[in-house]
């Protein structure tokens, strides 16, 4: 099993972020808001997927598959690929909120379509995967700290219970994959279950490992991805190519890839290769206690600064070097906002300006208006926010979209542009109810982006 995750939600102002951190094998995403009857507007949701075709070297891809398919997060390594070899078919048990329906028949579409997978829904109770969705207290008692997760050979929480403790669950110890349960919170808002089901599934058919030096993936501890990307979908198309079969090692595997990738990416034969250094367990580890549950202030602040050295050292112009600027630009923001608005700026520099970072870019750009918000720099707020609305619709999601808007509506209130401004806010609670979920997290997130108005403040509207 895969080691637990929590949902890194980086950039949303304020509110607190987590991190993956626990000793396990076993894949889980942090919990977010519920959803309940609102006097909002009409919750929102995507329609068409707008997934963006990855750029990278087929030599990189090569590599990046061989690490992801055949070693977990722990970095255990695994001694053959096990996959599916018949058509999968997908059933939902439990008590699955509205959304769920819509989004798994949206996912299920886009890996027939896109990575060419046999897969399909199927109610019968002999369906390889079963989605089951719980209470996050069900699902936290079953396996603390997660909010979502996958484990292999059953196909229950019931049954997962009773199997924990044996080899039964073990992703090591898997030579097939047939039957496998993915856990899903109920009581959680509809992007959060959404991210869940796409890392949940992914990991469900797929590779087991995560990497932090790919910027475009949801196979990335970062979780900046919540939904699978196109460089995604061809590692999963990969990962199903005929050439490839369950069983094999990870050289057999290895010297398919080039006539796999020369096939189904040849566009990738002409990208001269970056060779990303691996990621050091040291620079992981200091990341994990900075961001992650269980650390004093004081052991964050230092975890961050020793990742932040690992990165000079290594010589890193890459996301790894920004997310380490990230990293203490978060932990600075109560104590040094000043230094924190830097490490911002840094961040976004490192970040670069390729396709496989404008996400990375959109967060940050949230980041840095709302400090020149605070500062009454409503025209630098709005240069920055423009170009990244976008973005953050073309990767479903939400909450960083309902975030953007209401920054640029606060904005526009400090150009005088109210009339726009009420037109934006209002556009943005819709994106708002499916990214945060209930009323009192939308409400929520209005009040906090709204206090960062000087001139709100000034005429004590809070």
């Amino acid at each position: 099993m895969r080691r637990t995750r929590r949902l890194l939600l980086p950039f949303y102002l304020m509110l607190g972020a987590c991190m993956p951190v626990s000793p396990s094998d076993t894949a889980t995403r942090a919990a977010s808001a519920t959803a309940a009857q609102s006097g909002l507007p009409p919750m929102k949701s995507f329609s068409v997927p707008r997934p963006a075709a990855p750029v990278a070297a087929n030599g990189d891809i090569a590599r990046d598959f061989l690490d992801l398919a055949f070693s977990l997060e722990s970095g255990r390594s695994l001694p053959q690929l096990t996959r599916f070899e018949q058509p999968i078919s997908v059933r939902v048990t439990g008590a699955p909120p509205a959304s769920l329906g819509p989004d798994l028949k949206r996912l299920l579409h886009r890996l027939r379509t896109e990575a060419g997978i046999n897969i399909s829904l199927n109610g019968q109770a002999n369906a390889n995967i079963t989605v089951e969705a719980v209470s996050r207290a069900a699902i936290r008692k079953a396996l603390p700290q997660a909010a979502c997760f996958v484990v292999p050979n059953v196909s229950s929480l019931s049954e997962y219970k009773q199997a924990r403790r044996s080899n039964k669950v073990n992703w090591s110890r898997l030579t097939r994959r047939d039957r496998l349960a993915i856990f899903l919170p109920n009581d959680a808002s509809p992007q959060e279950v959404r991210d869940c089901l796409h890392e949940e599934l992914a990991q469900a058919i797929g590779p087991l490992n995560d990497l932090y030096r790919l910027p475009d993936s949801v196979f990335n501890d970062d979780n900046v991805h919540t939904v699978l990307t196109g460089y995604d979908m061809l590692i999963l198309r990969i990962y199903y190519d005929k050439s490839l079969r369950n069983g094999m090692s990870r050289r057999e595997v290895a010297n398919r890839l080039p006539g796999i990738l020369a096939r189904i990416n040849p566009r990738g034969q002409s990208i001269a290769p970056q060779r990303l250094a691996r990621t050091p367990r040291s620079w992981i580890e200091a990341v994990q206690t900075a961001l992650g549950p269980g650390a004093t202030s004081t052991q964050r602040r230092s975890a961050a600064t020793n990742a932040l050295k690992v990165a000079t050292a290594m010589g890193w112009r890459d996301h790894r070097r920004a997310f380490s600027h990230y990293a203490m630009g978060r932990l600075l923001q109560a104590t040094d906002p000043r230094a924190a608005q830097d490490h911002f700026v840094l961040s976004q520099r490192f970040f670069g300006g390729g396709p496989d970072t404008a996400l990375h870019r959109a967060y940050v750009a949230s980041q840095l208006a709302a400090y020149a918000i605070s500062e009454g720099r409503a025209g630098d707020a709005l240069s920055l926010l423009t170009p990244h609305l976008d973005t953050a619709a073309r990767h479903e999601n939400a909450a960083l979209l309902a975030t953007l808007m209401l920054l640029r509506a606060e904005a526009l209130d400090l150009s005088g542009r109210v009339t726009e401004a009420r037109s934006v806010r209002l556009d943005s609670l819709g994106w708002a109810r499916y990214g945060f979920g209930s009323d009192w997290a939308v409400r929520a997130k209005l009040r906090e982006i709204s206090s960062l108005n000087p001139a709100k403040r000034t005429r004590g509207a809070l």
